[in-house]
C-alpha cells in the first residue's frame, strides 16, 4: 500500500514557476513508476509527466514537454514535479499517482495503470 501526499500548488502569474512535490508513505516510491496528471475544471483527466520506477525513463504531454521536469529523491521518497513558464491553461488540480510495473524504463501515460493515488493540489496561473 502506498500512500500519496502532494504539496507545493498555488496562485501564480503567467511566466512564473512552481514546484509540486509527492511525498510518498507506506512504500518506497523507488519501486513505483510514478506519473504526474491534472484536471481542469469541466475537462478530463489528463497525462502531464511520468517517471520510470528506475528512474531511467520519463515522458511528458506535448503541452509541457520543454516546461515541466520531473524527478525523484529516493532518500526523501518524494517525487517533484518542476513547472517553469506556467500559463493560464496549466490551471487545473494536479495528483500525483504510483503504480508497480515489471519494466524498469516503461512510462504509462494512462491514468488507469496506476493505482495509488493522491488527493490532488490545485495550481492557478493568472494571465
Amino acid at each position: 500500500q502506498v500512500q500519496l501526499v502532494e504539496s507545493g500548488g498555488g496562485l501564480v502569474q503567467a511566466g512564473d514557476s512552481l514546484r509540486l512535490s509527492c511525498a510518498a508513505s507506506g512504500r518506497t516510491v523507488s519501486s513505483y513508476a510514478m506519473g504526474w496528471f491534472r484536471q481542469a475544471p469541466g475537462k478530463e483527466r489528463e497525462f502531464v509527466g511520468g517517471i520510470s520506477w528506475s528512474g531511467g525513463a520519463t515522458d511528458y504531454a506535448d503541452s509541457v514537454k520543454g516546461r515541466f521536469t520531473i524527478s525523484g529523491d529516493n532518500a526523501r521518497n518524494t517525487v517533484y514535479l518542476q513547472m517553469n513558464r506556467l500559463t493560464p491553461e496549466d490551471t487545473a488540480v494536479y495528483s500525483c499517482a504510483a503504480r508497480r510495473s515489471s519494466f524498469r524504463d516503461y512510462v504509462s501515460t494512462r491514468s488507469h495503470d496506476y493505482s495509488y493515488w493522491g488527493q490532488g493540489t490545485q495550481v492557478t496561473v493568472s494571465s
